[in-house]
């Protein structure tokens, strides 16, 4: 199973109504954590789950969710997380 797959698999949690995840881990070769084999990744989530809670808080419901991918396979996240009403 690819990485993105993996984070998909991970991220099913906080029941998405879209995902899209772009590596942009080429565009960061020889980047410290690219050469530790960390990537670089773009994450747009939209679900219901993050009703109610502010940017900071969404990001946390998302690193808990990819959990211990965040220490070894994803050295890089940007975020965006909204729900359906802010899409």
């Amino acid at each position: 199973m690819s990485i993105i797959e993996t984070m998909r698999t991970q991220l099913a949690v906080l029941d998405p109504v879209s995902i899209e995840i772009i590596d942009d881990s080429a565009r960061h070769a020889g980047h410290a954590g690219a050469k530790s084999g960390g990537g670089h990744f773009r994450l747009h989530i939209v679900s219901p789950r993050f009703a109610g809670f502010k940017t900071m808080a969404r990001h946390r419901l998302v690193y808990d969710a990819l959990g211990p991918l965040m220490k070894r396979e994803i050295h890089a996240l940007s975020i965006t997380a909204r729900t359906q009403e802010e899409n």
